[in-house]
């Protein structure tokens, strides 16, 4: 454990020491336990703890016997370069312990800009960052996330990946290890080949062809399997929920009950992951979602209860459940949000009954600026649907209104991308034609542009993204057109959406340019601030690999992927399908009206599809 009068002596030379001291409503301090686990979030606490999963995964192993969780988060700049000058180790929030006196380390793989931060705080916690290096009494480092569907690039660093849903399967790793049943932590690792979601990079090899392409993959020990299929909980009633999150005691990016109603999404969305890697839908029931609220409410005193998941209003029973959540919360004053909002399926009446309390701006995501490129990548919606919608809800009040769309998606031609700025023209004309007695407030279009990142598991993983230079173009060209003080526009860095692409598509050597990139003094590459894209650009000189073999080329079907060993229920027979009806600009219904055999049921068997 760490000094704690020496903590005490360095928090008053730091901004919010709240970030550093723990002790939070609902936090959990066990002194005694047989196995702990830090759970390690590679960026700042205001970003770590509006993350819902930590919430579920902190409560769920505090609650069992012998077993303890505790916080560990990336250390802002000026905490970090005390800690190193004081040789102060990284220490958890709860009991002070520093990484070392862990038996696991786990981080969560939300982004691939955080991936030099996964070193830093390695290395700030005085552990080795590769796992060759790393003693026998050091704990072990594992992994889960969106990001482990490629875990190759960080396969250096990580012992063990926990590739899908992370609840039971974390209970059982640290119930086996407890029991202490094995002679080494590779015996231990090797133990756990034959569960559902375990990858364990130490026992496989990777052969390159002379292009640089994959030749072949092979298990070094016969317990592994060369194809490592993702752990899935089916019924979402069965599966641990909180009923009560840490409410900390300084502002963070959610200061909500955030409350999840299912998993999965049945759209297709040809760009998005995570309507691909978490298919099937699992629902929770309504009166289960309502018990939960009551219950997180409560113990947390916050104000606002967010219902949050990937399509958030295709949710079966979303219009009882807000009835009923707004009639229960009314008298307290608590407000409902949804985030993920559908342009073309939400009662616009509903939305106005939710927001009664607070009303706040709303946020729709047209994804492209033309119909053709909405069909590309099949998003569902028209032009009508977001011309129609937003007038409905200026009609009803609202004022601020932020459009999100992507430049540089598969087929995009300068039409398309011009069609962002002619789209948000005609939402701002609709509200100067309601009367001008009958309009509300001042209105306000704000629209982000993302550079478009494609990734692993979606119908876009063989496209070669823009290079900096087309998606620069493509900025300043909206940048120059949009002119109008009721339409601001912002884009992200063309710089970091280039390094974030490499990352996603790279293969095991990636970890020696992540490394490299590290040691160059990439932190914080998630913010702009700290972003420095010679940094990276040096790194991959160094250690030989071209940044473009993996962003910028377009791929075939026959290549091997470097995730291709990972069976996540959506085959890539379905996703090369995708892939081509996208290039001919072919839609796909929603998979509930139609089933498009992408391989789920075949995974997972029948019925896990509603």
């Amino acid at each position: 454990m760490i000094n704690q009068k020496q903590l005490e002596r360095i928090l008053p030379k730091v901004e919010k020491p709240a970030r550093y001291t723990g002790g939070e409503i609902n936090s959990v301090v066990k002194q005694e336990a047989k196995v702990r686990l830090a759970f390690a979030f590679p960026d700042l606490y205001e970003i770590g703890m509006s993350h819902m999963g930590g919430h579920i995964l902190y409560q769920l192993i505090n609650e069992e016997e012998g077993l303890a969780c505790e916080r560990v988060l990336s250390p802002w700049t000026d905490m970090e370069a005390i800690m190193r000058k004081e040789g102060m180790p990284l220490f958890s929030l709860e009991t002070k312990r520093t990484l070392k006196e862990f038996d696991f380390v786990g981080f969560t793989l939300q982004y691939e800009m955080s991936f030099t931060n996964i070193l830093n705080m390695l290395d700030l916690g005085g552990l080795e960052v590769r796992r060759e290096n790393r003693l026998e009494s050091d704990p072990l480092v594992i992994a889960g996330g969106p990001c482990v569907y490629n875990p190759e690039p960080l396969a250096d660093f990580i012992d063990l990946f926990v590739v899908g849903d992370g609840e039971d399967i974390t209970l059982e790793i640290m119930r086996r290890y407890e029991k202490g049943n094995f002679s080494s932590k590779k015996d231990f690792l090797q133990s756990l080949l034959s569960l559902d979601g375990i990858y364990v990079p130490e026992f496989y090899q990777v052969d390159y062809k002379e292009d640089g392409t994959i030749e072949s993959r092979r298990a070094l020990v016969a317990e592994a399997p060369l194809v490592v299929q993702r752990t899935i909980l089916k019924n979402l009633d069965e599966v641990y929920f909180p009923e009560k999150m840490i409410v900390p005691f300084i502002d963070t990016v959610h200061d909500r009950v955030m409350l999840e109603l299912f998993r999965g999404c049945t759209r297709g969305c040809r760009f998005c992951q995570a309507g691909m890697i978490y298919r099937p839908v699992r629902e929770r029931k309504k009166d289960t979602l309502v018990q939960l609220a009551e219950k997180l409410e409560a113990s947390t005193g916050y104000e606002e209860l967010s219902l949050s998941s990937l399509s958030s209003s295709d949710y079966t029973e979303i219009e009882p459940l807000i009835n009923e959540l707004t009639e229960k919360f009314a008298e307290k004053r608590v407000s409902l949000s949804l985030p993920s909002m559908r342009l073309d399926t939400f009662p616009k009446e509903l939305l106005k009954k939710m927001q009664e309390v607070r009303k706040s701006g709303l946020t729709f995501a047209p994804e492209a600026g033309s119909q053709r490129l909405r069909d590309v990548i099949n998003k569902g919606i028209t032009e009508d649907d977001v011309i129609k919608t937003t007038e409905e809800l200026f009609q009803m009040g609202w004022s601020t209104v932020k459009l999100y769309f992507m430049i540089g998606l598969p087929t995009e031609t300068e039409e398309d991308v011009m069609g962002i700025k002619d789209l948000a023209y005609q939402v701002k004309e609709r509200f100067f034609q309601i009367p001008r007695e009958e309009r509300k407030g001042n209105l306000r279009i704000n629209v982000s542009a993302a550079c478009f990142v494609p990734k692993p598991f979606t119908p876009f993983q063989w496209f070669g993204q823009p290079t900096m230079d087309e998606f620069k173009e493509k900025q300043v060209m909206l940048k120059k057109s949009m002119r109008d003080p009721k339409v601001s526009f912002s884009t992200h860095d063309a710089a970091t959406s280039y390094i974030e692409a490499v990352i996603a598509k790279g293969d095991r050597r990636m970890g020696k340019a992540i490394e490299t990139a590290w040691r160059n003094g990439a932190v914080f590459d998630g913010w702009g601030q700290f972003f420095k894209l010679n940094n990276w650009l040096t790194a991959f000189e160094e250690v030989g690999l071209d940044p473009v073999f993996y962003a910028n080329r377009t791929r075939d079907f026959e290549e091997i992927l470097p995730w291709d060993f990972l069976r996540v229920g959506v085959t890539k027979d379905f996703l090369w399908r995708e892939y081509q009806r996208a290039l001919n600009e072919t839609i796909t219904p929603d998979c509930r009206n139609n089933c498009e055999a992408c391989g789920v049921i075949e995974t997972y068997g029948k019925g896990v599809c509603r």
